[in-house]
């Protein structure tokens, strides 16, 4: 009598990562709603999908570069999708993961747990939001998501945490706060340490020319945010204190009068967005 083989059963597909914008979904999809939104765009080859081992077999690596006082940027090399940065902050309370990419390895792991690790991942809207389930996991941190842009997580895990309203109070310096511009969710990360310091994505983007930022509801297709969206944005974000303002990609960075740089681009964007017509 011969004992019967034991089937075994097949190993899981690892989650795919869109080529376009980088989010990583929980299971093989034909499209990617992230992309397919107006915000967004699908590639001109059509819809690409990736995984972390296809990245890494294509030679990409980890990226850090000083990005400010106690800020250390986090990056992908070559660039990868939406190209952006993330920010880790090295708080008083612990270090703060500020927006995500959607690459990690090993030794990029070994570089964060070399500076204290991480104790919190935040994220700014949806476009970011990558490979944030491998972050958390590698890192044994919480993600804070904004309720109102639940529906753009690809990879639900018990890891994020939805929180709701205009503020989270993360830490005694840190705050998260919802501008209500770009995404319903959309949230930016206040700082209050020393001069204070405003860390948008591009919620509130930091121009090319770094004396001023903008917002937007589309970067990629060119859509402006709707007028009142953008006043009620500045009108709360002029309750905090911030002499610097970081931005999504390398180096957008406002080094100094934040506040002040914030209220007249404002100024200037409604000046345009509200004009009269000639009669």
């Amino acid at each position: 009598m011969t004992d019967t083989p034991t089937p075994t059963s097949a190993p899981t597909p690892a989650p795919p990562i869109c080529r376009t914008c980088g989010t990583q979904y929980a299971a093989a999809r034909p499209d990617c709603p992230v992309c397919l939104d107006e915000r967004q765009y699908v590639g001109r080859g059509g819809q690409q999908w990736t995984t972390l081992a296809g990245l890494r077999e294509e030679g990409h690596r980890g990226l850090f570069e000083e990005q400010g006082p106690d800020v250390l940027g986090i990056g992908v090399t070559p660039q990868f999708a939406i190209g952006q940065r993330a920010l880790l902050l090295r708080t008083a309370a612990g270090n703060v993961l500020w927006d995500c990419v959607p690459y990690l390895d090993d030794a990029m792991v070994r570089a964060v747990e070399e500076v204290g690790g991480i104790d919190h991942i935040a994220i700014s809207h949806p476009h970011f939001y990558s490979s944030m389930v491998e972050w958390a996991h590698a890192f044994d941190a919480p993600v804070h998501l904004h309720e109102a842009d639940r529906q753009w997580v690809g990879r639900p895990d018990p890891a994020v945490r939805f929180w709701s309203g205009r503020t989270l109070q993360l830490t005694d310096e840190v705050t998260l706060i919802n501008p209500g511009v770009h995404f319903p969710g959309s949230a930016v990360l206040h700082w209050s340490a020393g001069d204070g310091a405003l860390f948008t994505g591009d919620v509130v983007n930091v121009c090319p020319d770094n004396r001023w930022v903008t917002l937007m509801y589309s970067y990629a297709n060119h859509i402006p945010e709707r007028p009142h969206a953008v006043r009620a944005a500045a009108d709360l974000l002029a309750g905090y204190r911030f002499e610097r303002i970081y931005g999504a990609w390398w180096h957008r960075v406002v080094p100094s009068n934040g506040n002040e740089v914030l209220a007249r681009s404002v100024e200037r964007y409604l000046r345009f967005e509200l004009a009269a017509a000639p009669e």
